[in-house]
């Protein structure tokens, strides 16, 4: 059965890798579409990963998050519905295998809006879903994609046709396997929207003191309910997620704008420079200024 899945995607892999020649990301001319080419397995990147629908085509690359390590491989599809923190890496790669995946940015109100259509049922209260789902690709979604990409080498329809098929791409995960993972997401008032709130207010607002019980009640949550739903969609704590959001700003901020580690502490609202080195040291598994070289000579 693996094979089987594995054998769907093998077109879409070749095309990808005809257009794609060279290891790296590649933005493509279709908007929240991008390939992505390894000919070596990767080292573990700490990194955010948004809204979207990742595709491996060929390869295998695996997921840490919150101590749990989670796989996908060819022929397989991974959702995340929020701004997750993970460690992610390239374990199966080569030159003359390349690791091939494609990511397909999703539109929250898209996804509002096509639930609507649907007339889909409510998810129960209770029931907690996780933000991030792994499942085996069908032939629908595959033709999807396929067409999405075939949008490269088309300006002339590249425009209208991929806001159709980036909904028909919504409508197939809202009734095949990852449903109960976008359903959740979909329905305003339920503990995983309030959470995409929450998340988002954060991504703007990092750098300033922020008081969990206070970003609870922006959500209209109790400090409890917000710590125990926070945890279970994102896979990490609120205040685990907001260092996680300031070390992955301060670590940019060296890398591309050159600035050293107490600035860079500073700038992420760190006021004990020895806190910032032991938490990044704690996180990303050098001190800033040893990780910072690492990653320039890699």
């Amino acid at each position: 059965m693996v094979e089987d899945y594995r054998e769907l995607v093998k077109p879409l892999a070749q095309r990808v890798l005809l257009c794609c020649k060279k290891s790296g990301d590649h933005e493509s001319q279709v908007q929240k579409l991008s390939m992505h080419i390894r000919s070596a397995p990767t080292e573990p990147l700490h990194c955010i990963y948004t809204l979207s629908l990742a595709v491996v085509l060929q390869g295998t690359k695996q997921i840490s998050i919150d101590n749990e390590i989670l796989f996908c491989s060819a022929g397989q599809t991974m959702l995340t519905t929020f701004d997750l923190p993970l460690i992610s890496h390239v374990t199966e790669a080569s030159r003359h295998h390349p690791f091939v995946g494609m990511l397909v940015k999703l539109d929250y109100n898209l996804i509002l809006q096509t639930a609507a259509e649907l007339n889909l049922s409510k998810p129960a209260k209770q029931s907690v879903t996780k933000s991030i789902s792994i499942h085996h690709i069908d032939a629908g979604l595959t033709d999807a994609l396929s067409r999405l990409f075939s949008l490269e080498y088309d300006a002339n329809l590249r425009d209208s046709l991929a806001p159709l098929i980036e909904k028909e791409i919504v409508i197939r995960l809202l009734q095949g396997p990852h449903a109960e993972t976008l359903t959740r997401l979909a329905f305003e008032g339920s503990a995983s929207s309030q959470i995409v709130k929450a998340v988002s207010w954060l991504k703007t607002n990092f750098m300033r003191p922020i008081e969990i019980n206070e970003l609870a009640e922006r959500v209209h949550m109790s400090a409890s309910s917000f710590r125990q739903h926070f945890k279970s969609t994102t896979g990490t704590s609120p205040l685990q997620y907001l260092k996680t959001l300031r070390l992955q700003e301060a670590r940019e901020q060296m890398l591309i704008n050159g600035l050293d580690a107490n600035q860079a502490s500073g700038v992420v609202g760190y006021e004990s420079p020895s806190q910032f080195s032991r938490e990044y040291s704690r996180l990303f598994g050098l001190p800033p200024q040893k990780d910072i070289q690492r990653l320039k000579l890699s």
